[in-house]
């Protein structure tokens, strides 16, 4: 399992800087994340305002 970003999503980039490794970027219309390096620390969750990222 990993982290996946929903629609929710605002793109207000909070929860960039706080992934420990990285694997958050920009998508089309909202971030992505990249479920081959999330480790499933639930840092982006943490910050995110609208709780967009949740275990997938």
């Amino acid at each position: 399992m990993a982290y996946k970003i929903t629609n929710l999503c605002t793109s207000c980039g909070l929860c960039i800087p706080e992934c420990p490794v990285n694997c958050i970027g920009k998508g089309d219309s909202i971030f992505i994340i990249d479920e081959h390096i999330c480790i499933e620390c639930g840092a982006c969750s943490n910050i995110c305002p609208v709780g967009a990222p949740l275990l997938d």
